[in-house]
Protein backbone atom coordinates (compact mmCIF):
# COMPACT_ATOMS: atom_id res chain seq x y z
CA UNK A 1 0.00 0.00 0.00
CA UNK A 2 2.78 2.33 0.34
CA UNK A 3 6.01 3.23 -1.80
CA UNK A 4 8.85 5.32 -2.30
CA UNK A 5 7.30 7.89 -5.17
CA UNK A 6 8.04 10.66 -7.07
CA UNK A 7 5.90 13.39 -7.27
CA UNK A 8 4.88 17.59 -8.25
CA UNK A 9 8.63 18.80 -7.15
CA UNK A 10 9.11 16.36 -4.45
CA UNK A 11 12.41 14.45 -4.97
CA UNK A 12 11.21 11.58 -2.98
CA UNK A 13 8.03 11.06 -1.06
CA UNK A 14 5.46 8.33 0.04
CA UNK A 15 2.77 7.15 -1.73
CA UNK A 16 -0.54 7.14 0.62
CA UNK A 17 -3.31 4.85 -0.99
CA UNK A 18 -6.84 6.62 -0.50
CA UNK A 19 -8.62 3.99 -1.84
CA UNK A 20 -11.44 5.53 -4.05
CA UNK A 21 -9.95 8.50 -3.26
CA UNK A 22 -6.97 7.99 -5.33
CA UNK A 23 -3.11 8.57 -3.62
CA UNK A 24 -1.47 11.06 -1.96
CA UNK A 25 2.37 11.87 -1.35
CA UNK A 26 3.54 12.99 1.34
CA UNK A 27 7.30 14.34 2.27
CA UNK A 28 7.94 11.90 5.32
CA UNK A 29 5.96 9.02 7.53
CA UNK A 30 6.92 9.64 11.16
CA UNK A 31 8.44 7.06 13.09
CA UNK A 32 5.77 7.25 15.56
CA UNK A 33 3.37 6.03 12.59
CA UNK A 34 5.76 3.43 11.08
CA UNK A 35 5.82 1.36 7.93
CA UNK A 36 3.68 0.04 6.50
CA UNK A 37 1.06 2.39 6.35
CA UNK A 38 -2.48 0.52 7.27
CA UNK A 39 -5.27 2.90 6.39
CA UNK A 40 -5.72 6.91 5.75
CA UNK A 41 -9.18 8.37 6.15
CA UNK A 42 -9.84 11.98 4.89
CA UNK A 43 -11.21 13.61 8.53
CA UNK A 44 -14.29 15.74 8.14
CA UNK A 45 -12.94 19.75 7.56
CA UNK A 46 -14.06 23.16 6.58
CA UNK A 47 -13.20 22.17 2.38
CA UNK A 48 -13.60 25.95 1.53
CA UNK A 49 -10.53 27.15 3.94
CA UNK A 50 -7.89 28.30 1.01
CA UNK A 51 -4.70 27.29 3.44
CA UNK A 52 -5.86 23.47 3.49
CA UNK A 53 -4.95 21.18 1.31
CA UNK A 54 -6.28 18.45 3.48
CA UNK A 55 -6.39 16.74 6.60
CA UNK A 56 -6.33 12.59 7.04
CA UNK A 57 -5.67 10.12 10.00
CA UNK A 58 -3.14 8.12 8.84
CA UNK A 59 -2.43 4.49 10.77
CA UNK A 60 1.15 2.59 10.73
CA UNK A 61 2.07 -0.14 11.71
CA UNK A 62 3.02 1.22 14.56
CA UNK A 63 0.62 3.86 15.47
CA UNK A 64 -1.54 6.49 14.01
CA UNK A 65 -1.44 10.56 13.68
CA UNK A 66 -3.09 13.23 11.86
CA UNK A 67 -1.80 14.40 8.66
CA UNK A 68 -2.68 18.25 7.84
CA UNK A 69 -1.54 19.23 4.49
CA UNK A 70 -1.10 23.72 4.38
CA UNK A 71 -0.57 25.34 0.60
CA UNK A 72 0.17 28.94 0.23
CA UNK A 73 -2.02 31.76 -1.26
CA UNK A 74 -2.90 30.82 -4.68
CA UNK A 75 -3.48 34.12 -7.39
CA UNK A 76 -7.15 35.47 -7.94
CA UNK A 77 -10.15 34.71 -6.14
CA UNK A 78 -10.14 32.47 -2.84
CA UNK A 79 -13.51 32.26 -1.34
CA UNK A 80 -14.71 33.44 1.38
CA UNK A 81 -11.72 31.76 3.61
CA UNK A 82 -8.47 33.51 1.88
CA UNK A 83 -5.44 33.17 3.02
CA UNK A 84 -2.37 35.19 2.93
CA UNK A 85 1.59 35.21 3.35
CA UNK A 86 1.42 38.12 5.51
CA UNK A 87 2.44 36.19 9.22
CA UNK A 88 -0.68 38.90 10.90
CA UNK A 89 -3.63 37.96 8.74
CA UNK A 90 -6.17 36.09 9.88
CA UNK A 91 -5.84 32.91 8.00
CA UNK A 92 -2.17 33.11 7.66
CA UNK A 93 -1.70 29.39 5.80
CA UNK A 94 1.77 29.35 8.20
CA UNK A 95 0.69 29.83 11.62
CA UNK A 96 -0.02 26.52 13.10
CA UNK A 97 2.81 24.23 11.70
CA UNK A 98 4.66 27.35 13.26
CA UNK A 99 2.68 27.02 16.21
CA UNK A 100 3.01 23.48 17.01
CA UNK A 101 6.92 23.48 16.18
CA UNK A 102 6.93 26.36 18.67
CA UNK A 103 5.63 23.89 21.15
CA UNK A 104 2.79 26.81 21.80
CA UNK A 105 -0.49 24.37 21.51
CA UNK A 106 1.18 22.33 24.35
CA UNK A 107 1.93 24.91 26.77
CA UNK A 108 0.13 27.92 26.62
CA UNK A 109 -3.34 27.37 28.56
CA UNK A 110 -1.51 24.23 30.85
CA UNK A 111 -1.86 26.09 33.82
CA UNK A 112 -5.49 25.64 33.17
CA UNK A 113 -5.33 22.10 32.23
CA UNK A 114 -5.38 22.54 28.52
CA UNK A 115 -3.10 20.93 25.48
CA UNK A 116 -3.28 20.68 22.46
CA UNK A 117 -2.19 16.97 20.82
CA UNK A 118 0.99 15.67 20.69
CA UNK A 119 3.41 17.41 17.81
CA UNK A 120 5.27 14.94 16.04
CA UNK A 121 6.95 16.56 13.14
CA UNK A 122 6.46 19.18 10.29
CA UNK A 123 8.06 19.72 6.70
CA UNK A 124 8.03 22.13 3.80
CA UNK A 125 8.02 20.22 1.14
CA UNK A 126 9.86 20.99 -2.40
CA UNK A 127 6.42 21.68 -3.96
CA UNK A 128 5.70 24.21 -1.45
CA UNK A 129 3.19 22.63 0.91
CA UNK A 130 3.38 22.28 4.77
CA UNK A 131 2.99 18.96 6.14
CA UNK A 132 1.95 19.01 9.88
CA UNK A 133 2.38 15.82 11.66
CA UNK A 134 0.37 15.19 14.92
CA UNK A 135 -0.53 12.06 17.16
CA UNK A 136 -4.18 11.05 16.90
CA UNK A 137 -5.92 11.17 19.97
CA UNK A 138 -9.09 9.76 20.12
CA UNK A 139 -11.91 10.60 22.67
CA UNK A 140 -15.42 11.89 23.21
CA UNK A 141 -15.82 15.35 21.10
CA UNK A 142 -16.93 18.57 22.78
CA UNK A 143 -20.20 18.05 20.69
CA UNK A 144 -21.01 14.85 23.02
CA UNK A 145 -20.24 16.97 26.25
CA UNK A 146 -22.76 17.90 28.51
CA UNK A 147 -23.41 21.95 29.46
CA UNK A 148 -21.55 21.14 32.82
CA UNK A 149 -18.80 19.39 30.86
CA UNK A 150 -18.01 22.23 28.51
CA UNK A 151 -18.43 24.61 31.56
CA UNK A 152 -15.56 22.90 33.27
CA UNK A 153 -13.12 23.80 30.29
CA UNK A 154 -14.82 27.14 30.52
CA UNK A 155 -12.75 27.28 33.64
CA UNK A 156 -10.06 25.86 32.43
CA UNK A 157 -9.65 27.89 29.52
CA UNK A 158 -9.77 31.03 31.89
CA UNK A 159 -7.01 29.81 33.83
CA UNK A 160 -5.15 29.41 31.12
CA UNK A 161 -5.56 32.80 29.43
CA UNK A 162 -5.21 34.53 32.91
CA UNK A 163 -1.81 34.28 32.37
CA UNK A 164 -1.93 35.96 29.15
CA UNK A 165 -3.90 38.87 29.92
CA UNK A 166 -2.07 42.50 29.27
CA UNK A 167 0.80 40.39 27.73
CA UNK A 168 0.44 38.74 24.93
CA UNK A 169 3.62 36.77 23.45
CA UNK A 170 5.93 38.84 20.56
CA UNK A 171 5.40 35.78 18.15
CA UNK A 172 5.72 37.45 14.72
CA UNK A 173 3.38 34.59 13.27
CA UNK A 174 0.24 35.57 15.66
CA UNK A 175 -2.53 36.84 14.50
CA UNK A 176 -3.61 40.58 15.01
CA UNK A 177 -6.90 42.10 14.74
CA UNK A 178 -8.37 39.05 13.79
CA UNK A 179 -11.70 39.60 14.31
CA UNK A 180 -11.83 43.21 12.38
CA UNK A 181 -10.22 40.98 9.56
CA UNK A 182 -12.66 38.52 9.52
CA UNK A 183 -15.42 39.87 9.22
CA UNK A 184 -13.74 42.55 6.29
CA UNK A 185 -12.60 39.50 4.16
CA UNK A 186 -14.17 36.19 5.55
CA UNK A 187 -17.68 34.51 5.30
CA UNK A 188 -19.53 37.94 5.73
CA UNK A 189 -18.93 38.43 2.54
CA UNK A 190 -21.14 35.68 1.72
CA UNK A 191 -24.22 37.83 2.54
CA UNK A 192 -26.68 39.03 -0.10
CA UNK A 193 -29.54 40.73 1.48
CA UNK A 194 -31.62 43.32 0.46
CA UNK A 195 -33.14 45.84 3.45
CA UNK A 196 -36.70 44.59 2.23
CA UNK A 197 -35.73 40.74 2.84
CA UNK A 198 -35.77 41.70 6.42
CA UNK A 199 -40.04 42.17 6.21
CA UNK A 200 -39.75 38.53 4.60
CA UNK A 201 -42.84 36.18 5.89
CA UNK A 202 -39.80 33.15 6.11
CA UNK A 203 -38.64 34.66 8.78
CA UNK A 204 -41.49 35.55 10.96
CA UNK A 205 -40.83 33.13 13.96
CA UNK A 206 -38.32 35.33 14.71
CA UNK A 207 -40.00 38.36 17.16
CA UNK A 208 -40.21 41.97 15.87
CA UNK A 209 -37.58 43.42 17.75
CA UNK A 210 -34.75 40.66 17.52
CA UNK A 211 -35.76 41.10 13.67
CA UNK A 212 -35.17 45.16 14.16
CA UNK A 213 -31.73 44.48 16.59
CA UNK A 214 -30.43 42.27 13.80
CA UNK A 215 -30.96 44.86 10.80
CA UNK A 216 -29.32 47.35 12.77
CA UNK A 217 -26.08 45.07 13.94
CA UNK A 218 -25.92 44.45 10.34
CA UNK A 219 -25.96 47.92 9.63
CA UNK A 220 -23.71 48.61 12.07
CA UNK A 221 -21.43 46.10 12.64
CA UNK A 222 -18.39 47.72 12.09
CA UNK A 223 -19.46 49.64 15.69
CA UNK A 224 -19.08 46.31 17.62
CA UNK A 225 -15.98 45.35 16.49
CA UNK A 226 -14.23 48.61 17.45
CA UNK A 227 -16.56 47.73 20.71
CA UNK A 228 -14.79 44.10 20.62
CA UNK A 229 -11.16 45.93 20.19
CA UNK A 230 -11.68 47.80 23.11
CA UNK A 231 -11.22 45.00 25.55
CA UNK A 232 -8.46 43.54 27.27
CA UNK A 233 -6.12 41.48 25.33
CA UNK A 234 -5.03 37.87 26.17
CA UNK A 235 -3.91 35.29 23.78
CA UNK A 236 -7.24 33.58 21.92
CA UNK A 237 -7.26 30.75 20.00
CA UNK A 238 -9.82 32.00 18.20
CA UNK A 239 -11.66 29.21 16.80
CA UNK A 240 -12.99 27.32 19.86
CA UNK A 241 -16.00 25.26 19.21
CA UNK A 242 -17.18 21.86 20.49
CA UNK A 243 -15.83 20.08 16.96
CA UNK A 244 -12.19 21.44 18.45
CA UNK A 245 -12.81 19.87 21.34
CA UNK A 246 -11.51 16.41 22.70
CA UNK A 247 -11.56 14.72 26.36
CA UNK A 248 -8.45 12.24 26.41
CA UNK A 249 -8.52 10.65 30.23
CA UNK A 250 -10.27 13.14 31.81
CA UNK A 251 -8.11 15.89 30.40
CA UNK A 252 -9.53 18.89 27.85
CA UNK A 253 -7.42 18.68 24.45
CA UNK A 254 -8.25 21.65 22.03
CA UNK A 255 -7.18 21.18 18.65
CA UNK A 256 -7.17 23.67 14.82
CA UNK A 257 -4.64 26.14 16.25
CA UNK A 258 -4.41 27.93 12.67
CA UNK A 259 -5.75 31.68 14.39
CA UNK A 260 -4.03 31.88 17.38
CA UNK A 261 -3.22 35.29 18.08
CA UNK A 262 -4.32 37.89 19.96
CA UNK A 263 -7.97 38.80 21.35
CA UNK A 264 -10.36 40.11 24.01
CA UNK A 265 -10.43 38.14 27.38
CA UNK A 266 -13.84 36.29 26.73
CA UNK A 267 -13.57 36.34 22.84
CA UNK A 268 -12.83 32.20 22.61
CA UNK A 269 -15.92 31.76 25.52
CA UNK A 270 -18.45 34.09 23.04
CA UNK A 271 -17.51 31.55 19.75
CA UNK A 272 -17.84 28.41 21.85
CA UNK A 273 -21.37 29.65 23.15
CA UNK A 274 -22.87 30.56 19.96
CA UNK A 275 -20.88 27.89 17.64
CA UNK A 276 -21.72 24.88 19.37
CA UNK A 277 -25.62 25.86 17.41
CA UNK A 278 -24.38 27.56 14.24
CA UNK A 279 -24.73 23.74 12.49
CA UNK A 280 -27.79 21.99 14.71
CA UNK A 281 -25.32 19.48 15.80
CA UNK A 282 -26.57 20.52 19.85
CA UNK A 283 -29.79 20.68 21.31
CA UNK A 284 -30.92 24.27 20.64
CA UNK A 285 -32.85 24.00 24.01
CA UNK A 286 -29.91 23.83 25.56
CA UNK A 287 -28.16 27.29 24.79
CA UNK A 288 -29.66 29.21 28.39
CA UNK A 289 -27.96 26.86 30.16
CA UNK A 290 -24.80 26.50 27.80
CA UNK A 291 -24.20 30.38 27.95
CA UNK A 292 -24.67 30.96 31.45
CA UNK A 293 -23.03 28.15 32.86
CA UNK A 294 -19.87 28.80 30.65
CA UNK A 295 -19.17 32.10 30.84
CA UNK A 296 -19.37 31.90 35.39
CA UNK A 297 -17.12 28.80 34.84
CA UNK A 298 -14.64 31.55 32.53
CA UNK A 299 -15.07 34.47 35.00
CA UNK A 300 -13.79 31.54 37.53
CA UNK A 301 -11.02 30.30 35.83
CA UNK A 302 -9.48 33.81 35.39
CA UNK A 303 -9.95 34.61 39.08
CA UNK A 304 -8.31 31.03 39.47
CA UNK A 305 -5.37 32.12 37.38
CA UNK A 306 -4.82 35.38 39.21
CA UNK A 307 -6.48 37.44 37.38
CA UNK A 308 -8.19 40.45 39.43
CA UNK A 309 -9.71 42.60 36.58
CA UNK A 310 -13.37 44.01 35.82
CA UNK A 311 -15.58 41.03 35.56
CA UNK A 312 -18.41 43.37 33.59
CA UNK A 313 -15.82 44.27 31.34
CA UNK A 314 -15.26 41.03 30.11
CA UNK A 315 -19.14 40.34 29.74
CA UNK A 316 -19.37 43.24 27.48
CA UNK A 317 -16.23 41.85 25.71
CA UNK A 318 -18.23 38.43 24.87
CA UNK A 319 -21.35 40.27 24.17
CA UNK A 320 -19.58 42.85 21.67
CA UNK A 321 -17.25 39.38 20.14
CA UNK A 322 -20.05 37.32 19.76
CA UNK A 323 -22.48 40.05 18.46
CA UNK A 324 -19.89 41.18 16.08
CA UNK A 325 -18.42 38.03 14.67
CA UNK A 326 -22.00 36.82 14.34
CA UNK A 327 -23.37 39.78 12.69
CA UNK A 328 -23.27 38.85 9.58
CA UNK A 329 -25.08 34.88 10.25
CA UNK A 330 -28.82 36.01 10.90
CA UNK A 331 -28.82 37.77 7.73
CA UNK A 332 -26.98 34.71 5.92
CA UNK A 333 -30.15 32.88 7.29
CA UNK A 334 -32.53 35.49 6.24
CA UNK A 335 -31.14 35.21 2.64
CA UNK A 336 -31.51 31.31 2.50
CA UNK A 337 -34.97 32.02 4.02
CA UNK A 338 -35.51 33.84 1.00
CA UNK A 339 -33.90 31.89 -1.39
CA UNK A 340 -35.75 29.08 -0.06
CA UNK A 341 -32.62 27.45 0.20
CA UNK A 342 -31.00 25.49 2.64
CA UNK A 343 -27.19 26.31 1.65
CA UNK A 344 -24.17 24.34 2.35
CA UNK A 345 -21.97 23.79 4.86
CA UNK A 346 -19.27 20.87 6.07
CA UNK A 347 -20.96 19.86 9.20
CA UNK A 348 -24.83 21.83 9.21
CA UNK A 349 -27.70 19.01 9.04
CA UNK A 350 -30.94 21.24 8.38
CA UNK A 351 -33.36 20.06 6.08
CA UNK A 352 -35.14 23.33 4.92
CA UNK A 353 -34.57 26.73 5.09
CA UNK A 354 -37.75 27.18 7.22
CA UNK A 355 -36.04 24.35 9.88
CA UNK A 356 -33.42 26.45 9.89
CA UNK A 357 -34.76 29.62 10.69
CA UNK A 358 -36.52 27.90 13.46
CA UNK A 359 -33.97 26.19 15.10
CA UNK A 360 -31.76 29.13 15.14
CA UNK A 361 -34.21 31.28 17.21
CA UNK A 362 -32.63 31.57 20.34
CA UNK A 363 -29.13 32.11 19.06
CA UNK A 364 -30.09 34.82 17.12
CA UNK A 365 -32.29 36.43 19.70
CA UNK A 366 -28.94 35.85 22.35
CA UNK A 367 -26.81 37.88 19.52
CA UNK A 368 -29.64 40.73 18.90
CA UNK A 369 -29.33 40.63 22.68
CA UNK A 370 -25.45 40.67 23.13
CA UNK A 371 -25.52 43.48 20.88
CA UNK A 372 -27.84 45.68 22.74
CA UNK A 373 -25.50 44.95 26.11
CA UNK A 374 -22.41 46.21 24.30
CA UNK A 375 -23.56 49.35 23.13
CA UNK A 376 -25.82 50.38 25.91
Amino acid sequence: MVEAAQSSGLQQGTELDLGEGGTLVVHHVPDHVGHPVLEVEELRHNKGNAATFGIWRVRGATGTAVLKIYKPPADGYQGYWPTSDDPAHWNYWRRESLAYAEGLPGTVYADGGVTGPPFLETHTRADGLVELWLEYVPGPEGFSWTPERLARFARELGAGQARWAGRVPELPWLSKGWLGQYLTEGPPLSVTIADSDWDHPGITPWPEPVRQRLRQLWAERDRLSMVARSGERTLCHLDVWPANLIEVDGRSVLVDWAFVGEGALGEDISNLILDSFTDGLMAPELLPELAESTIAGYLEGLRDGGWSGDEDGVRRAIAACGAAKYSWYGPAVLGRAVANDVGSSNYSKDGSADAAVRRVTGMVTLISDWAAAATA
